[in-house]
């Protein structure tokens, strides 16, 4: 393990500052004698996993320790001084008008709003100017909120929804068939369906979606289905108003059992585009169904293999007639457009359309007869329209330091193009886009109890260990003094070629409205900078975002924005090993770290649901190679008893399959066992609460208010 030289005044007092928690009683978490053997490219070495007992959701024994560490964990965090006024806090942050982009079909608008502390947001449609109506409220579909509106897509002719429920946080989906003007459900109900949209064909009497085979159990408050490990995802076609047992096989591949199996209509409805990914990310091979007639398709065509390779990432942007544009990585590490025409598929020749530049392509899509690129300047959005022939005609002006989101809403043939906007001090705003004048007007307006001009937020660049220019935002209130004093919220993420952009967090707010700082890490692996920078913070270099995070710590405190004892890190998922990898490598920096849903054990990830597609990123420990560096930075693995870890809290969900709660589980089975100093290591266990999408806000308010209440109090000068 590398570690940064520290100043010694940076670490004085740290010990001091972490406030006591007394003899904290954990619940016992008897160690097993479980021993797993890895090859190494010294040969085989043996794995002690004494918490293995605890991957085992269903057993008496792990039931009997989540109530126990939540017997601890929720009444010591109710006792908080400041969890009171956080949730209160929060309360009032959170009850403003919420919007998501809205879908234009013809002359409706459909949208989901969320009048400030529903648990669901409703989907409404809306026509011209007339007054909108709902049009399905999923706070009506369960009593306790937790069934949630996870997608929906609208015929093509307007008249049927297609819409995705998903139940206690589960990333399985059941899709249902709506009629748009009496709200009337079809009565077939399609199930086994998990990271799939629905494709409606233009003559809207169907959709294409990935479904895996059927099983048993399908009830989603039974483990056995919630985790079933994944297998066979084909693409099938739905005819409204038939049983899922009708639905014709459109393709699949049983010799690729894990592959993951999806499509795309391109704009005019005549190509289906499929996508074969091995993981998670965006490298594929591709294949189009020539439907030969948009408006009456045929699905027993033999596919066109036009990539048969998982050297580069492909995304459909839209076509013209038998001309295909694609946004790729191939040969343009920051992407690029590039058109291929199906009578010639030749890939090697495709013709570009919009170079690569210096700023990183982060989407693009065929509207209003342009093409429109959302890139990154910096980790911050530009959106820029050209003509089909890749000639640059303008650049739509934004409202400030922000960030778009990468789904753009639009048709091939009308000029007006639906958008998100948010920034640090703006939720997200629906736009739209007149694409013939470059101009963005507010969809709706959003009404704040907060006032968006007392807060600031500067973009700084810093080194990290190896000399890397890493990019931080950092947001605080107006007249905050640069002592060394403020109370520090560092997140970062770091993995999967995801970007950290400016985007708006009422937990962030809260914690600024106390006059604390809140910072966001752009580390590597993000995908601020395109693949390289992706690609280094990746499998044996993922030590570079651990590196990263550490020196953007360093940089605040040299700045004197704040110093070492209060500073408290927080992430999720992939974010949640960071704060783990980060708390284990340097446990003297943080004044307190809180991981949710953290990826903790990365020699078994990949055993659990869908985390073998995460192996192009982490890396396996099924090839020696991999165990190697895995082990060296897996959380789980390097705990070391005897030390002095800062306050921790980790948070997951009972039914969270995508991240397996028994990551959060062993970690912390395995840093209560090893602390040796006061400070507490607690676990908070949601139940019904999968990975996070489609909480109910009842229940985000409460964690967030925990989760901001301890970072505050152990971050905050001890007397």
């Amino acid at each position: 393990m590398r570690n940064l030289l520290w100043p010694a005044a940076f670490m004085a007092g740290v010990t001091a500052l972490a406030a006591q928690a007394g003899e904290l009683a954990y619940p016992p978490s008897p160690k097993g004698d479980h021993v797993d053997v890895y090859q190494s490219p010294a040969g085989p070495v043996a794995v002690a996993d004494p918490y293995r007992w605890l991957e085992d959701l269903d057993a008496p024994q792990t039931r009997q320790w989540v109530e126990a560490q939540n017997g601890l964990t929720l009444p010591f965090l109710g006792r908080l001084p400041e969890r009171a006024g956080f949730a209160r806090n929060l309360s009032t942050l959170w009850n403003y008008e919420r919007y998501e982009i809205p879908t234009k079909v013809g002359d409706r608008y459909f949208y989901t709003r969320n009048d400030g502390l529903q648990n669901q947001g409703v989907l409404y449609v809306q026509q011209g100017k007339a007054a909108p109506r709902v049009l399905l409220d999923p706070n009506t579909l369960s009593a306790d909120g937790t069934v949630a509106l996870a997608n929906y897509a609208v015929s093509p002719d307007g008249r049927w929804l297609v819409y995705a429920t998903a139940t206690a946080g589960s990333d399985w989906n059941e899709f249902r068939i709506r009629d748009v003007a009496t709200g009337a459900d079809q009565p077939e109900v399609l199930d086994r369906i998990k990271f799939s949209s629905a494709e409606w064909t233009k003559d809207g009497k169907g959709f294409f979606y990935s479904r895996y085979p059927a099983q048993a159990k399908r009830d989603a408050t039974d483990n056995e289905a919630v985790f079933d490990g994944l297998a066979n995802q084909k693409i099938v076609y739905h005819r409204v108003g038939t049983p899922q047992s009708e639905d014709p096989l459109v393709y699949e591949r049983p010799d690729q059992p894990k592959w993951f199996v999806g499509g795309e209509l391109t704009p005019d409805g005549r190509y289906l585009v499929i996508t074969l990914r091995p993981g998670s990310g965006d490298e594929c091979r591709l294949a189009v169904l020539d439907l030969q007639d948009a408006n009456a398709p045929r699905l027993d065509g033999q596919p066109l293999m036009l990539v048969d390779h998982f050297d580069d990432a492909w995304q459909i942007v839209g076509n013209r007639g038998s001309q295909l544009f694609f946004k790729t990585d191939r040969d343009a590490p920051r992407s690029r457009v590039v058109a291929i025409d199906l009578a010639r598929p030749d890939i090697a020749g495709a013709r570009v359309v919009i170079p690569e530049s210096d700023d990183t392509l982060i989407a693009a899509r065929q509207a209003g007869g342009r093409l429109v690129a959302l890139t990154l300047h910096d980790a911050a959005s530009r959106l820029t329209t050209y003509a089909l022939d890749g000639k640059r005609l303008a650049q739509i002006k934004l409202p400030g330091l922000g960030s778009v989101s990468d789904t753009l809403h639009g048709d091939a043939d009308d000029d007006e193009l639906q958008i998100g906007y948010q920034s640090y001090n703006q939720p997200l705003t629906p736009y739209r886009v007149s694409l013939s004048k470059a101009t963005a007007t507010p969809f709706r307006s959003v009404k704040l109890a907060f006032a968006p001009a007392q807060y600031v937020t500067e973009q700084v660049f810093y080194p990290s260990l190896d000399g890397t220019r890493v990019p931080m935002f950092i947001s605080y209130k107006k007249g905050l003094k640069r002592d060394g004093k403020a109370q520090t919220f560092l997140h970062g993420y770091g993995g999967f070629n995801i970007p950290k952009t400016p985007a708006f967090d009422a937990s962030a707010l809260a914690w600024m409205e106390k006059g604390g700082i809140f910072a966001v890490a752009c580390l590597r692996g993000g995908g601020e900078y395109g693949e390289p920078w992706h690609k280094a913070g990746t499998r044996e270099r993922k030590q570079n975002v651990f590196d990263d995070f550490a020196a953007a710590g360093r940089y605040l405190v040299e700045q004197r924005y704040t110093s070492f004892p209060r500073i408290a890190i927080w992430g999720r998922s992939n974010g949640g090993l960071l704060v783990g990898a980060s708390v284990n490598q340097r446990p003297q920096l943080w004044g307190a770290a809180v991981a949710t849903v953290g990826v903790m054990d990365m020699l078994r990830f990949h055993k659990f649901t869908v985390g073998y597609a995460w192996t192009g990123d982490y890396g396996s420990s099924d090839e020696s190679e991999g165990f190697g560096y895995l082990r060296r930075y897996s959380p789980v693995h390097t705990v070391v008893p005897g030390t002095h870890y800062p306050p921790t809290l980790v948070t997951t969900g009972d039914h969270d399959d995508r991240v397996h709660p028994a990551h959060s589980y062993k970690y912390t089975a395995a840093l209560q066992a090893a602390q040796a100093g006061d400070a507490p290591v607690l676990i908070r266990i949601d139940t019904r609460a999968g990975h996070g999408a489609g909480k109910p806000v009842a229940k985000i308010i409460e964690e967030e208010a925990d989760k901001l209440a301890f970072m505050w109090h152990y971050t905050a000068p001890q007397p």
